[in-house]
């Protein structure tokens, strides 16, 4: 009786050992498992997101080019060639250029005419030669200063306007950005048909490279006056520059704004870094017409506001022109 007492407590004792025992087996294999799982779903996570980074095309429903790539590595990589290249040397070609032709000026002064004014006017420019540049001149400047307010108005502009204000500015520039775009590209167009004949280079025009054209007041430079043609060698050089960078310009703009050619984040990213880079050459060789147009070169600017120049300007600045329209005849005064 004694014994089968002690073997029912023993068994009462031993059963929630056994429980205990096979509920901590259980429970552990458990654990095992989900840290295995656990590892094995970190283990994917990261593979998933090396592939994501790394730009690998997975599967998705949405249509359009590269919809399955969730990272683009060269759009990063264009990014980043933008704001640490193309933003400060944008930035740069501004400030120096304008820089320089000031001081340039300042020391230099203007080119004047060495006989003065002779008050007659000599035709140069008809009148659809004058809406052509002012179209495209116009458009070209609206072009410039939006282009500038998207690259650099974040730095240069943002940090002390309101959000508002900011917010305006960037919409209109990027509005005004567009719609110009169309009107300067028929113009450029237009301009590079229309005055490319005149703009073919002469072995004359070494030499005014070598003597700055004519424009040092000082030096052994004073008063030389070089051959020139109907364009003089800097206004042809910046017409080959426009014709060049403004095809480029063009053409990536067109790829920037249309978004119905769907194409490759690739292809964007390489169409805006072109057009930033044309850009910046575009807006280096502006300011530097614009100064060579009115304040460097006396009665210059009298040309593309009447289409007219005064002969001693034509004799001075455009020596060979003057004496081929003299002599074949359609050499015309105004009235």
């Amino acid at each position: 009786m004694l014994l089968k007492s002690l073997r029912s407590l023993f068994t009462v004792l031993l059963l929630p050992l056994v429980l205990a025992m096979g509920l901590g087996l259980t429970t552990s294999a458990y654990a095992v498992d989900e840290q295995t799982s656990q590892q094995m779903a970190n283990t994917s996570d990261a593979e998933l997101w090396r592939a994501v980074k790394s730009g690998d095309k997975g599967y998705t429903t949405a249509k359009g080019a590269e919809g399955g790539v969730m990272i683009n590595v060269s759009a990063i990589e264009g990014t980043n060639v933008k704001n640490d290249y193309l933003t400060p040397v944008m930035a740069l070609a501004v400030c120096g250029v304008f820089g320089a032709f000031l001081i340039f000026y300042l020391v230099n002064g203007p080119s004047k005419l060495s006989h003065g004014f002779s008050g007659k006017m000599v035709l140069r420019w008809s009148k659809a030669d004058l809406w052509i540049h002012w179209v495209m001149a116009l458009s070209c400047l609206a072009l410039i200063f939006t282009g500038l307010n998207i690259m650099l108005g974040k730095h240069v502009l943002q940090p002390y306007v309101g959000t508002g204000i900011w917010g305006s500015l960037i919409y209109g520039s990027k509005t005004i950005h567009d719609y110009a775009g169309p009107l300067f590209i028929v113009a450029w167009a237009i301009c590079v048909v229309k005055w490319m004949p005149l703009q073919t280079f002469k072995l004359y025009d070494l030499k005014w490279f070598l003597v700055v054209g004519g424009y040092i007041n000082f030096g052994p430079f004073k008063g030389k006056h070089p051959d020139s043609g109907f364009a003089n060698a800097g206004e042809k050089m910046w017409f080959w520059t426009l014709t060049l960078f403004g095809l480029f310009i063009a053409v990536s703009g067109i790829m920037l704004v249309m978004p119905a050619l769907e194409l490759p984040r690739e292809a964007s990213m390489a169409a805006l870094l072109v057009h930033g880079l044309s850009a910046i050459i575009i807006i280096a060789f502006t300011i530097v017409h614009i100064w060579m147009a009115t304040v460097l070169s006396e009665g210059g600017m009298e040309c593309m506001k009447s289409g007219y120049c005064d002969e001693n300007w034509a004799v001075q600045h455009h020596n060979l022109w003057y004496d081929e329209i003299k002599d074949n005849g359609t050499l015309t005064y105004r009235d």
